[in-house]
């Protein structure tokens, strides 16, 4: 098990990334990109506690002690055991989800039953030797599985440029060729590996694009363009982004041009009609990792609604009981949706791997998907607009002006005008600022759009309980 300073040297090893087009010599010690790392770091941090290690950590069998995400979900408790894993390592990092083990190991446990599967077991041989050395060397992992798609009407193989689909360009004796890039490759920065998943089903002639495979983070050819990190740039003050200043996750398109993959690393190859299940089977697991975070992060803004009335003095008119309530609903939804996926999973017959039960994930991650915006809203409302028109921290630190902020901003008597100045410039960042522009794509759209979720329960729903009822009743046929 590594430490927190073993981690950050390990990010240390020549990778490419790039950020606001110059090229970055040490991200640990960027004075941007430190950000991201260091909330990456936390992680290991959190393990120095005797009391949370017990929690963080499994003892396996096999491979001895190892972090909480590396073990294999067999049952319920399993699941539901991942699940809390996911939550209290978001309250710790303040709210904020860190995916620095959770999406990697997602993307195992997919790939253990998918390759279980293919005629070529050697694959699958390939997962489990990888799991194996992620485990023991307790390494961080990013995922990589959104395309950039090009022309969305035409398939991969129907691209004006093949590339836009990451593909196999050369097969050689010892390994292969692969070219392309994918987008939103949260915390790609921070990790030491990357694994690379194909994004959708395919057809035959798609079959080169359906390839899974890991690299290391530093490998030749491997670039990482980050996206601009807005909410962190430019702050006055660490006071002023309260979240942001201290956690933060990087998303970067990933670039790979021309990047040799040996084959002990290649999980999947060519075997175009298994790609559409490894895609969604990730996308379960990784919203069943969705709805457990969120399940906190709704803790921010439920938090920042109920301290809202309060500093507001208005906590009992109707109108704020009802907002305050949306809330409740919003964030115990997804709890229940988590518990209840955990409670009745799928157990694939081939790898024994416990699986979300996919209905419940859905429902909870479309209902985190659809409602955010409503939930901003509601916040927004109880604190006001001064949301958008609070004076600065610097305004604050001004003797001259503080004394006019402190008897200005005071709203329930029980609490300072500076208290209130506090609550409000952090509801700012949550609701006003550029972290919030970040989130509500983020919340929309991150691990799967809301048609997504609609699909995968269409697609998996079944009628037959309803529409027997009702034939039945009706004396009529369902077909």
């Amino acid at each position: 098990m590594r430490n927190s300073s073993e981690y950050i040297k390990s990010l240390r090893d020549g990778r490419s990334i790039y950020y606001r087009g110059t090229k970055v010599d040490d991200v640990t010690t960027h004075p941007i990109l430190s950000v991201p790392i260091s909330h990456a770091k936390s992680f290991f941090d959190f393990r120095e506690d005797k009391e949370l290690r017990k929690f963080l950590t499994f003892n396996d069998s096999k491979l001895g002690e190892i972090s909480g995400f590396y073990k294999i979900p067999k049952n319920s408790d399993d699941l539901w055991y991942r699940s809390r894993l996911i939550q209290e390592t978001t309250r710790l990092s303040s709210g904020l989800f860190n995916i620095i083990q959770a999406i990697g190991t997602d993307a195992l446990y997919a790939l253990m039953i998918v390759t279980k599967k293919l005629n070529d077991q050697k694959f699958y041989s390939n997962v489990i030797k990888y799991y194996e050395y992620l485990a023991t060397k307790d390494l961080a992992v990013a995922t990589a599985q959104t395309d950039v798609k090009g022309d969305r009407q035409k398939r991969p193989s129907e691209q004006s440029d093949p590339d836009l689909y990451v593909r196999v360009v050369d097969v050689r004796d010892d390994g292969i060729v692969v070219r392309g890039a994918k987008v939103h490759t949260t915390q790609s920065i921070a990790s030491n590996e990357i694994i690379f998943l194909p994004y959708r089903a395919m057809i035959e002639g798609d079959k080169d694009h359906a390839i899974a495979f890991a690299i290391p983070s530093n490998t030749k050819g491997l670039k990482m363009i980050v996206r601009p990190m807005i909410e962190i740039e430019g702050l006055p003050s660490k006071e002023d982004a309260p979240l942001a200043s201290k956690h933060a996750e990087a998303e970067t398109m990933t670039i790979l041009d021309d990047v040799f993959v040996p084959w002990e690393r290649v999980f999947m190859f060519k075997d175009w009609k298994y790609a559409g299940e490894l895609a969604n089977l990730f996308a379960l697991f990784h919203r069943f990792t969705a709805i457990s975070y969120r399940t906190v992060e709704a803790d921010l803004y439920l938090g920042a609604a109920k301290l809202s009335a309060r500093y507001n003095n208005i906590e009992s008119a109707p109108h704020v009981k009802d907002e305050i309530i949306d809330s409740i609903m919003y964030r115990e939804i997804m709890y229940m949706a988590a518990r209840i996926s955990a409670l009745e999973p799928n157990i694939d017959s081939n790898s024994g791997i416990a699986v979300p039960n996919s209905l419940y994930t859905n429902i909870g991650k479309l209902y985190s998907n659809a409602y955010f915006p409503e939930i901003l809203k509601d916040v927004i409302d109880i604190a006001g607009g001064i949301v958008s028109t609070l004076p600065s921290t610097a305004d604050i630190n001004n003797p001259q002006e503080k004394v006019y902020i402190e008897k200005y901003l005071r709203g329930n008597p029980q609490f300072t005008g500076e208290e209130r100045f506090k609550l409000l410039r952090f509801v700012r960042e949550l609701v006003g600022g550029p972290f919030a522009g970040y989130m509500l794509g983020w919340m929309i759209h991150a691990e799967g759009s809301v048609a997504a979720s609609k699909i995968a329960m269409l697609r998996e729903y079944n009628f037959d309980r309803a529409e027997d009822l009702v034939s039945k009743i009706a004396d009529v046929r369902k077909k």
